[in-house]
């Protein structure tokens, strides 16, 4: 009787190990099916897969997402239209300096900041003083049609050479820089209409020389006053540090 009941409990042991080794290769052959759909996944599918997983977990569909792809790509397109525009405009600028003969006393250059106009300190002003003089203003009169062809925003700088000033308008260069800026800022407002909001000005007295200060004729060159039209990108910069200031 003992051997029965020794016989039954092996057979038993045996049944256990069985299932076991079942459930083994069962879950093996999921695994392997799993493996095969994935190889062959259907785009559609998965996706309705997906929605309904989420309705299962309680995920709420999102809405439409901007491509990052078509953001660059507009930015870029922005980017080279607002280039060909400064550089079709730089065109307009030479074609009207040459014909006016100001070759000497007028120059443009394109920039990371934008289209600089470039006038000698000879051009709009007399030594020392910050008065617009007549025969320029037709000068600026006409920039300010170039300007406004654009929608650009529009800095004028002002720049002395290195010889120092000291009278009762003028404490030093920095106040005369300054002057002859914020002159041809307010010249464009008052008598050409252009909106104030586009335009601002800065001194840099002595400190941006374009070439040495070691005779007359460089020192006349480096007393200048340079109308910058903003390329797009660079304005908003400048807005963003204003407002970071």
């Amino acid at each position: 009787m003992p051997r029965d009941r020794k016989d039954k409990d092996d057979s038993g042991s045996d049944a256990d190990w069985m299932t076991t080794y079942g459930d083994m290769m069962t879950l093996l052959l999921a695994f392997f099916v799993l493996l095969y759909s994935f190889s062959s996944l259907d785009a559609n599918k998965f996706e309705m897969m997906i929605e309904g997983l989420q309705g299962k977990l309680g995920v709420l569909p999102g809405g439409k997402t901007i491509s990052s792809a078509k953001m660059i790509d507009a930015g870029m397109i922005n980017q080279r239209s607002g280039a060909k525009q400064l550089s079709d405009l730089n065109i307009k600028v030479e074609e009207y300096i040459e014909e006016e003969e100001l070759e000497d006393e007028v120059e443009t250059k394109i920039t990371d900041k934008g289209l600089t106009v470039r006038f000698t300190g000879k051009v709009l002003f007399d030594l020392g003083e910050a008065e617009i003089k007549d025969n320029a203003k037709e000068i600026l009169n006409n920039m300010t049609e170039f300007i406004k062809t654009v929608p650009n925003d529009v800095m004028v700088e002002g720049h002395t050479d290195d010889l120092p000033i000291n009278n009762s308008d003028f404490p030093s260069n920095w106040e005369l820089s300054t002057t002859r800026a914020t002159t041809v800022i307010r010249y464009f407002i008052e008598q050409n209409n252009i909106n104030p909001i586009r335009l601002s000005a800065s001194g840099y007295s002595k400190y941006k020389p374009i070439v040495a200060n070691e005779n007359w004729e460089n020192r006349m060159k480096n007393r200048r006053v340079d109308i910058v039209i903003l390329r797009m990108d660079q304005q908003e910069k400048d807005k963003e540090v204003k407002l970071d200031g």
